[in-house]
């Protein structure tokens, strides 16, 4: 139950860090502990029947983990590895254009 709790608490706040703050590296980084968040849910799924290795072999009295989600999760993290390095760039760009990186800034700024 802590657990579970720890893992809730980790992804709202990479929720709230979405939404409330202002600068969009910040913004980033709080994805970023939102998916950390998410992922190790999914761990913890995974590893709730059992925490051994599913490598049969002569004795069939052990809980095994389910490696499927473990086999999503890796698919995952690549993913948003891939996803948080191309958001990366692109304020890399935008910063080009702009003095600041505060979102509200540059609203203001590039509104016609």
């Amino acid at each position: 139950m802590f657990l579970e709790a720890c893992v809730l608490a980790t992804t709202l706040c990479g929720f709230f860090g979405i939404v409330l703050k202002k600068n969009l590296v910040m913004k980033i980084v709080a994805m970023d502990v939102m998916s950390t968040g998410v992922i190790a849910y999914y761990v913890l799924i995974a590893s709730r029947d059992g925490l051994f290795t599913p490598i049969l072999d002569g004795d069939q009295t052990v809980a095994y983990a389910d490696p499927v989600p473990q086999a999503v999760i890796l698919t995952a993290i690549v993913i948003g590895f891939s996803i948080q390095a191309l958001m990366l760039v692109a304020v890399m760009k935008l910063s080009r254009d702009n003095p600041t990186l505060e979102s509200h800034e540059i609203e203001k700024n590039n509104t016609p």
